[in-house]
């Protein structure tokens, strides 16, 4: 049975609140990634949060029961209960289009589970791979300390939040309200720690122009009389 639950105001951090939309349904998800397409046509940096939650199977033929999409605060976050939909034509669309940019954490385990459903994600880029925390301790750093070093550290807490069991219950439904909070908090922090890198970079690469500009080219176009609508 096709089912869409709306959810207003999940903390993220701060003062920021996310709108969840947890479905199935085929319908709705049209409406929603037509909502995303629209808002990714204005964006100069494509960026699209993905995440997945398993089934409870043994690893070997684990699926993803679960998909968390985010491109902003000002859009919903997307739950699409894969272990409960039909194939969306749509969705699978929306994951291979090439002029988004697919971000998400750890992604080795998430591609070969998304192959054993037949589904590719386009220009998937693995943050864990990209960034590293400076002085870290281990290895590699997790979701929650990227996300408590780049955005706040109510992320390493809220990581705590939800227990092994629970883990195990992404394709049970309904879906607890924590399981609701941590999926949609999962894919709004990679989506916000992706796009923080991305201004730092741009912000970065715009100074390094300004400086190698003559400095008579930098003054007149200071002016913006290029800009002026007269």
């Amino acid at each position: 049975m096709a089912f869409t639950d709306e959810y207003k105001g999940v903390e993220a951090h701060g003062n920021t609140k996310l709108h969840v939309i947890h479905t199935n349904d085929k319908k709705q998800m049209a409406i929603s990634l037509a909502q995303y397409e629209r808002h990714l046509g204005l964006q100069r940096h494509k960026i699209v949060s993905i995440d997945l939650e398993y089934n409870n199977e043994p690893e070997a033929t684990q699926k993803p029961a679960l998909c968390q999409l985010s491109i902003d605060k000002t859009q919903s976050v997307l739950l699409f209960q894969l272990s409960a939909a039909g194939r969306c034509t749509v969705f699978d669309n929306f994951l291979a289009d090439p002029r988004y940019t697919f971000i998400g954490f750890s992604i080795d385990g998430d591609k070969t589970r998304l192959e054993r459903v037949n589904l590719e994600v386009a220009n998937f880029v693995d943050i864990q791979k990209e960034w590293r925390v400076p002085k870290a301790t281990k290895e590699l750093d997790s979701l929650g300390d990227v996300s408590g070093m780049l955005i706040d550290d109510y992320y390493n807490k809220m990581k705590k939040k939800i227990t092994d069991d629970e883990h195990k219950r992404w394709a049970t439904l309904p879906l607890s309200m924590r399981h609701i909070e941590y999926a949609a908090k999962d894919a709004y922090a990679a989506y916000e720690i992706w796009n923080r890198i991305t201004l730092t970079q741009d912000g970065i690469c715009r100074a390094k122009q300004e400086k190698e500009e003559p400095p008579n080219k930098r003054a007149r176009s200071s002016w913006g009389w290029g800009d002026a609508n007269w």
